[in-house]
């Protein structure tokens, strides 16, 4: 059975219900300027390159991280991503590249990448974290054939997604409803069954808001 992490469900617990005592899991908003408004969760600062949001979950097995994310601003330098490390062991509570041994999926839009591993336009990208300082790329994923999606229209959208991450395979599925039936598939992990304590939310260079 899937175990489901929704954002809405992560959101519910960090914000203090009626003024009372309530449950919450452990969270850090290491870097960047994030804001809990309404029911959503927000990067406002547009600037940042390694903006990080560590929320304690705990994972194994079979998982699906549920919710959507908007755009609020900063890519007019045409350079922006955002991203959520998964099955994370630990995280840092400050600045840093990596999360631990953790993978980050990340969805990227540059128009002129100081890497040949990274596509110019839109792609995605499958980073190993390692440690905190370090993250290896595993799969660069190009997406300049969808680049039209990136209109006004859809910059103002909340935009679904769902990720499926079977941890005891590290099969991957990445799906959008803005192009329904539609998915993204590739593998990570070593073979043997995942387990983390952490998710991280991430943005570069943009500001975001995240919720269900």
């Amino acid at each position: 059975m899937k175990k489901v992490i929704t954002l809405f469900a992560i959101l519910g617990l960090l914000v203090p219900m009626f003024g009372l005592d309530f449950p919450m899991p452990e969270h850090q908003f290491a870097q960047g300027d994030w804001k809990l408004l309404g029911d959503r969760l927000y990067q406002l600062d547009e600037d940042e390159p390694l903006a990080k949001a560590n929320i304690r979950i705990p994972q194994a097995g079979p998982m699906v991280y549920a919710f959507n994310v908007r755009y609020e601003g900063g890519g007019e330098d045409l350079h922006g991503g955002f991203g959520i490390h998964v099955f994370a062991d630990s995280v840092h509570p400050r600045k840093s590249w990596g999360s631990g041994k953790s993978y980050l999926l990340w969805l990227n839009y540059d128009a002129d990448p100081v890497s040949d591993n990274i596509p110019k336009g839109l792609s995605a990208q499958v980073y190993h974290s390692v440690s905190h300082t370090r993250m290896d790329l595993v799969k660069s994923i190009d997406l300049t054939n969808y680049s039209y999606l990136l209109n006004a229209e859809n910059l103002n959208t909340a935009v679904p997604v769902r990720i499926v991450v079977n941890g005891l395979t590290g099969r991957v599925r990445i799906y959008s409803d803005l192009y329904p039936g539609y998915y993204v598939y590739f593998d990570i992990g070593d073979g043997k069954p995942m387990k983390g304590e952490w998710i991280a939310l991430r943005t570069n260079g943009m500001a975001a808001s995240f919720g269900m």
